[in-house]
């Protein structure tokens, strides 16, 4: 099978882009409705690829956006996460536990238990 060619970036703002043009497509913006609403899901999504972008851990991450201007403009952050916000967020992602539009959330749950329920 031949392998589809990704453009390569090598621009941390170029990345910051695009993860954040994914993430608007494919996540809520907020996890729960009560969630303190200070960093949407796709900045810190963004931000968790970035750190995988620069190959560096929580605090790392933290303090490069510290030092980049650019890099918080592009993310629309007005202040820099704590790095235990983003291990939450990770940990939330990782784990599967933000589906796409927050409607479907329960709708697809219910749907799931009322077909094991007949059976």
């Amino acid at each position: 099978m031949a392998e589809i060619p990704r453009p390569m970036s090598k621009s941390p703002n170029d990345v910051a882009r695009h993860a954040l043009a994914v993430a608007q497509d494919s996540l809520p913006a907020y996890s729960d409705k009560h969630s303190p609403k200070l960093y949407t899901q796709h900045q810190l999504f963004a931000i968790n690829v970035l750190r995988q972008f620069f190959r560096t851990d929580l605090r790392g991450i933290v303090a490069i956006l510290k030092d980049s201007s650019d890099l918080r403009r592009v993310l629309g952050l007005k202040r820099v996460p704590h790095y235990s916000t983003l291990s939450y967020a990770e940990q939330r992602f990782f784990k599967g536990g933000v589906c796409a539009p927050a409607s479907s959330c329960g709708a697809a749950s219910q749907s799931e238990g009322d077909a094991s329920a007949s059976q």
